[in-house]
């Protein structure tokens, strides 16, 4: 059974009136079959993430949120991308590498698109309607509610004080 994992970014103001995003929650998942962001009741970490970048390290931090806030109601999710040419070539490369290199439970998607044209929706409605777009592999994207409640860039550490204070916030 392939292991799962998620992916992260910068804090960006986000506005009090802001739209709920409307997108088609759905992504193909790493392992096969959907993973529905929709069905989860709780807020979701959704980071876009690839097996080749300097900040690949960070997959540990987001287990550790993963173990410590899921019970809680946290979904972590990472989103292998190919937009910075830093991922393998397709899901099975990424699957072994996430199982040899990490011990991760977290939900991971197939390869997709996080920027441009060709954006998952999620990614393009988080453009059109908050102005944010990964500006590299590990942004954090943090959504209470269908809306965007925190966006963090690659620098900042999943288990830094902004990000779980956020957590923590739309826990309660």
């Amino acid at each position: 059974m392939v292991k799962r994992w998620l992916i992260l970014g910068l804090l960006a103001a986000v506005p009090a009136n802001a739209a709920t995003l409307d997108a088609d929650w759905r992504f193909a998942s790493l392992d096969g079959g959907t993973i529905d962001l929709r069905a989860h009741d709780g807020p979701i970490l959704l980071v876009n993430t690839a097996s080749l970048c300097a900040y690949t390290p960070q997959y540990d931090a987001l287990e550790d949120l993963h173990a410590a806030y899921g019970p809680r109601g946290l979904l972590v999710v990472a989103v292998p991308s190919n937009d910075f040419r830093q991922e393998l070539q397709d899901e099975d490369a990424v699957a072994e590498f996430c199982e040899v290199n990490f011990d991760l439970t977290l939900l991971i998607t197939a390869i997709t698109s996080v920027r441009g044209e060709a954006a998952h929706p999620v990614f393009a409605d988080l453009k059109d309607e908050y102005g944010v777009a990964p500006r590299w592999n590990f942004n954090k994207f943090l959504i209470d509610d269908g809306k965007l409640a925190g966006n963090w860039g690659a620098p900042v550490r999943p288990g830094s004080r902004e990000i779980t204070r956020a957590i923590e916030a739309a826990l309660k």
